[in-house]
């Protein structure tokens, strides 16, 4: 069974520096996850597991510190989950999190680093095809609808 998963998303340059975020739907396949904890890796990479956007707003950390995140999904026109959270409960830094991506890593290109979730659907909910999953952050708003 698989759940999204509305996260910021950090829009970073070569150097590792903030530039901006963008929406994020980081979709987890419980199914996967479930068979063995080893398997998590897995279970966040596959075909439809994640769709970024659909813009990217150009800001410096200090523009994204108490950003609503939002997550609606509506089964054949009826709403089945709600739920919001605010960046602003984030334990970690947005530069902390920069940071340990450019300490091993060189990204001559940039990056696009997820920094994980705060609003996750009920254990025995799981996405259907024909759902609609709306991420908003901020003032992005990312729709998807689910195919199988």
């Amino acid at each position: 069974w698989n759940v999204p998963e509305p996260e910021l998303v950090l829009v970073l340059n070569s150097r590792m520096e903030i530039v901006g975020f963008t929406a994020g739907n980081d979709v987890s396949s419980r199914d996967i996850e479930g068979e063995n904890p080893l398997y998590l890796p897995q279970a966040k990479v596959y075909d439809g597991s994640c769709a970024l956007g659909p813009g990217i707003v150009l800001t410096g950390p200090d523009g994204m510190r108490d950003l609503p995140i939002r997550l609606g999904i509506s089964r054949e026109g009826h709403v089945v989950f709600e739920g919001d959270v605010s960046t602003s409960r984030m334990k970690r830094s947005f530069e902390e999190l920069a940071g340990y991506l450019g300490r091993e890593l060189s990204l001559p290109s940039g990056a696009f680093l997820m920094t994980g979730t705060g609003i996750v659907p009920e254990e025995e909910f799981t996405l259907t095809p024909g759902d609609r999953v709306e991420v908003s952050v901020g003032e992005l708003v990312l729709v998807n609808s689910v195919v199988s």
